[in-house]
């Protein structure tokens, strides 16, 4: 198969062993992690009653996440690949397996509600130390994996399976915790991630294609930041997306609004949290056989504007049903721009940098939900549940505005 019909075939980069072995590995380990994700707000909300104490969650990761995430691009791109994932994902186990213990009736007796809370939020900072390696690295794998002919096909799946592991995650977490109660979940997310490692045992060594020794560790950093910079798409596309997540977080306060606004279960509240996901999980696979071809970085601006616009309405939704809808219709808008936000960084990063301008975005993009979950307990405590994501909407959009006037590049870029 020549690459013309490699780029045009949606089961291009499936065709390959070794990624089906990467999509698999990192399905269940999403999958985990987002049930995971989802136990904690759930959790801790329900041990400190405070808005505010979900935001605390998201900024002990965002902290070790961002302050690492320079330095762990640099790792990344000296260090063997393959190794470097699995510790990442080992050392996840091991966080599982601590949220397990506080969850029992031996640490129940022994500690109370408050400092089974700081325990957490102090266990969450150690994730998002591993984090700053293990997420940019499973980016690093896939571009090391397969042939650039099959890049763009390999990245929609690969952010498929990425929402298709968080709406599962989130769902079926919202439904073990109703079921199994919080230790029954958790046994459940560290099965998952012991899946995981059975997967991604089985992928080849990737070795650095940096010298350890080349260059000195911040002139390393400081070239891929300058990299980010100079690339007006990726710049863009990054600047926009940060701000957008940042003040449009509803979904943090899902757990708030399910209990004090909506009225409804922890199935429903599952649910809720799933919904973004199944709308993102639905345009991914829209898009993996009928790709954007043209005007992406327009319909880039375009989606995040629909995004700003239907957190404003969830935040004025008090019908249960019509806030499944506008999350789901939210998740469809984000989806357009993870897939093309994704495209524009594996096309345009160089493979000897990847390490480092995927670190970049984490920082940007991954960090940014943690700060935007912050932000959104700070505003919540501050200006009410409701104003508060009225607020980030309206912020959303204005970020739209200012960006389509002042980053033209971004607005005509096609590839």
């Amino acid at each position: 198969m020549n690459n013309a019909e490699q780029k045009n075939n949606p089961y291009a980069a499936i065709a390959i062993p070794e990624f089906r072995n990467l999509l698999m590995g990192r399905f269940c380990f999403i999958m985990g992690l987002r049930m995971m994700s989802t136990l904690l707000n759930w959790w801790i909300f329900h041990l400190t009653s405070t808005p505010i104490a979900i935001g605390i969650i998201g900024l002990s990761e965002f902290l070790p996440a961002f302050g690492f995430a320079l330095y762990a691009g640099h790792v990344i791109d000296i260090s063997e690949k393959r190794k470097l994932l699995l510790t990442g994902v080992c050392l996840y186990l091991t966080t599982s397996f601590i949220f397990l213990f506080l969850s029992t009736p031996v640490t129940s007796t022994h500690l109370n509600s408050h400092w089974i809370a700081v325990c957490i939020y102090c266990t969450v900072f150690l994730t998002g130390i591993i984090r700053a390696f293990t997420g940019p690295t499973f980016n690093v794998m896939l571009a090391n994996i397969v042939p650039k002919s099959v890049l763009q096909n390999a990245t929609t799946w690969n952010q498929g399976t990425w929402l298709a592991a968080s709406v599962s995650g989130h769902a079926v977490g919202g439904l073990l915790i109703a079921y199994i109660d919080i230790t029954g979940t958790l046994i459940t997310v560290s099965s998952l991630i012991i899946v995981a490692l059975f997967f991604l045992v089985r992928l080849k060594k990737k070795p650095a294609l940096n010298e350890r020794g080349e260059k000195k560790t911040w002139d390393s950093v400081v070239e891929g930041i300058r990299f980010v910079f100079k690339t007006k798409e990726i710049f863009g596309a990054l600047t926009l997306d940060l701000f957008a997540v940042l003040f449009g977080g509803a979904v943090a306060m899902i757990p708030v609004f399910t209990t004090l606004i909506l009225h409804v279960s922890a199935i429903k509240y599952g649910w809720l949290n799933a919904a973004s996901d199944v709308g993102s999980i639905c345009i991914i696979v829209l898009l993996t056989f009928f790709p954007l071809k043209k005007q992406q970085g327009k319909k880039l601006l375009l989606a995040v504007a629909g995004f700003g616009t239907c957190i404003i309405i969830f935040a004025l939704s008090r019908n249960f049903w019509l806030s499944f809808a506008v999350l789901m219709i939210s998740g469809m808008l984000d989806g357009i721009s993870v897939v093309v936000r994704g495209t524009i960084m594996q096309l345009k990063t160089p493979d000897a940098m990847r390490g480092r301008v995927l670190s970049v975005n984490s920082m940007f993009i991954n960090s940014s939900n943690e700060l935007g979950q912050f932000e959104s307990g700070i505003a919540a405590q501050a200006l009410g549940n409701v104003p508060s994501v009225i607020f980030g909407g309206c912020m959303t959009l204005l970020v739209v505005m200012v960006t389509w006037f002042k980053a033209p590049t971004l607005r005509k870029m096609e590839y």
